[in-house]
């Protein structure tokens, strides 16, 4: 097997894979999915869990060293304590974290902390009960904030991800904020992007990063970017000047950060993408039920970061949007 790390043709190295379990949800986030009568792929279609450790232990070969779960909601299928010992076992990972809307957390954080995992990532948009059930279209405010309880008990190390919609959210802002300062957690806001399956999505509905640190300013107080964090990291992080926590910022819209992108993604259905916003995927699905070898999938892996983009051009006429929702991609 070629063991040389993933570089693609613009000289970006690639360590961060990103594997969707499934791409059933618990609720029904306007900016994700319809309502009702999602579509969801049929069971057998799904890769087993033996399956994703493969791409996994494959894919460490291949230089990479950080994982992250998403879904759906990865909470939702059974047994995902499995494959977190499955990864954890695997010598060249040093990190694996989780992203989950939280809604079954609490339940389950024990076990997914037994089995070796650290970091979380919990997705709520506000703390107001009324406009939660508005944006998730389902009523689990109160198992949420337990999830968020249970995961800081444990001793998970917790950040939240927050969609940020324009005449929306605004009076969040802040008050996610304060939560985060009280809790020691960091707020993710992440411009919203066009990843919905309705087609909701058009840039004057962008809550932009510098709206929102004006916002925290003159809601808390000033602010100071932290200093040499890792350039391929997705978010830009600010502390608080008074020493008390800190947030942080993805800004696909309006700072595109696609140059020092390090990231791929494995769909729950075995397919590999090198971009969030691919058009084009490459099937690694057939690969593992064909008997393919471990050396076939490492260089179907390569051929796929060998073809990735320059970036999505969100911001240019250029821009189309990827055939599959936010649910069905993975976070």
């Amino acid at each position: 097997m070629n063991t040389a790390p993933l570089y693609d043709t613009f000289g970006r190295l690639h360590d961060n894979l990103r594997i969707s379990v499934t791409d059933r949800c618990n609720i029904r986030c306007f900016y994700c999915m319809p309502e009702m009568d999602a579509q969801y792929m049929p069971r057998e279609e799904i890769l087993s869990w033996e399956e994703m450790a493969r791409v996994v232990r494959v894919a460490a070969k291949l230089g990479v060293r950080k994982i992250r779960i998403t879904g759906g909601e990865p909470l939702v299928r059974k047994n995902l304590s499995f494959l977190i010992r499955e990864i954890n076992a695997i010598e060249e990972i040093e990190d694996i974290a989780l992203t989950t809307n939280g809604v079954l957390l609490a339940a389950q954080a024990q076990e997914l902390y037994d089995a070796g995992l650290r970091r979380l990532n919990i997705h709520i948009d506000t703390l107001d009960r009324a406009k939660f059930l508005k944006i998730t279209r389902r009523d689990e405010f109160d198992r949420v904030m337990a999830g968020i309880d249970a995961a800081l008990s444990t001793g998970f190390k917790v950040k939240i991800n927050a969609v940020a919609v324009k005449n929306l959210v605004e009076e969040d802002i802040v008050p996610l904020a304060r939560f985060g300062r009280e809790r020691g957690i960091e707020i993710r806001y992440i411009e919203f992007m066009p990843l919905d399956s309705q087609g909701l999505w058009d840039k004057s509905k962008v809550l932009l990063q510098d709206d929102m640190l004006k916002m925290l300013e003159q809601g808390i107080g000033p602010l100071e970017e932290i200093p040499d964090r890792d350039p391929r990291a997705p978010a830009s992080e600010y502390r608080f000047k008074d020493g008390i926590g800190q947030v942080g910022f993805i800004a696909s819209v309006s700072k595109p950060f696609c140059m020092n992108c390090n990231r791929i993604r494995l769909t729950s259905d075995g397919k590999l993408r090198y971009c969030l916003f691919a058009i084009e995927e490459t099937d690694l699905k057939g690969l593992l039920r064909d008997g393919s070898s471990d050396a076939a999938i490492a260089d179907t892996i390569r051929e796929n970061i060998r073809q990735k983009w320059v970036g999505h051009e969100i911001n240019t006429v250029q821009f189309v949007a990827p055939p599959r929702p936010m649910h069905s991609i993975g976070g």
